[in-house]
């Protein structure tokens, strides 16, 4: 569509216009005895003033339609209606983020949080991939960002894997920041459990087992992870290898956590264990 503001070239078949003056009007008895001459119109901008939503009643409701234009000085369009504005620009996400930024809303909106708390969390985190759609799963979004973790349990389902973790130098369940490959946050955090324990053939459960938001140090001035948690289960006899990011790993009885475990930490196990 043309902007009202653009420049528009004549035709070259277009006749130039005579200036005003005594030989023109001399001539308009002449130019009045010729047919007219037809010169095509321009294809000038369409006006529109606002737009609203289509009365179910003729089509499909809820598709978008030009209302008239409205004149300077008319009153203001009716309730309901929006002015229409020039298009922004789209924020589009990086190829890579598309579907994982997909999965991650998907994942959020379903899932049916097991108390208030973990439903406010939840729909913070919606909130936070609504403000970020190109960023708001990467480790460079400074604002905070999605990340997937796994309490991670032994085939009998008593024993859970922690690491000693080099950075914090607390135990902590299995996890970190998502990368470009992930399709999805529970592959994220297969990933990342596979990872740091050195332990193939972990079977995820279905859906995330809860939600926490913690302030970490990613970005200089600090910034939050929003992790979705999930839960692993280890093949039978598992044996794990310790990693460049653990000081340590170890199975801990789930009644049993280390004394500096922080209440996270203990949530998200007993969660686990009643999955």
């Amino acid at each position: 569509m043309t902007s009202p503001g653009t420049s528009r070239t004549a035709s070259p078949t277009t006749p130039a216009r005579a200036a005003p003056g005594r030989a023109a009007r001399g001539r308009g008895r002449e130019r009045d005895a010729r047919p007219a001459r037809r010169v095509p119109g321009e294809r000038l901008p369409v006006r529109a003033g606002v737009v609203h939503e289509r009365d179910p009643a003729a089509g499909r409701a809820g598709e978008p339609v030009l209302a008239a234009a409205r004149r300077p000085g008319a009153a203001p369009p009716a309730s309901g209606q929006l002015a229409l504005r020039a298009r922004q620009p789209d924020v589009t996400a990086p190829p890579a983020a598309a579907p994982l930024y997909a999965d991650a809303f998907e994942a959020l909106s379903s899932w049916t949080a097991p108390d208030p708390e973990q439903d406010r969390l939840r729909r913070e985190f919606l909130r936070h991939l609504e403000g970020h759609p190109a960023d708001g799963v990467w480790r460079e979004c400074a604002d905070g960002h999605i990340t997937a973790s796994a309490a991670v349990l032994d085939a009998s389902r008593s024993r859970v894997l922690l690491t000693l973790h080099s950075k914090v130098k607390a135990w902590l369940q299995l996890g970190g920041h998502c990368e470009s490959g992930d399709a999805t946050l529970a592959g994220a955090a297969l990933r990342e459990a596979t990872e740091e324990s050195g332990i193939p053939g972990l079977r995820p459960l279905p859906g995330p087992v809860q939600l926490d938001r913690h302030r970490v140090r990613c970005h200089p001035e600090g910034t939050w992870h929003l992790d979705v948690q999930y839960v692993m289960i280890a093949p039978e006899g598992a044996r794990h290898v310790v990693s460049d990011e653990s000081d340590d790993l170890a199975w801990f009885p789930v009644d049993a956590l280390p004394a500096d475990a922080d209440d996270a930490l203990r949530r998200l196990v007993a969660r686990a264990v009643g999955r």
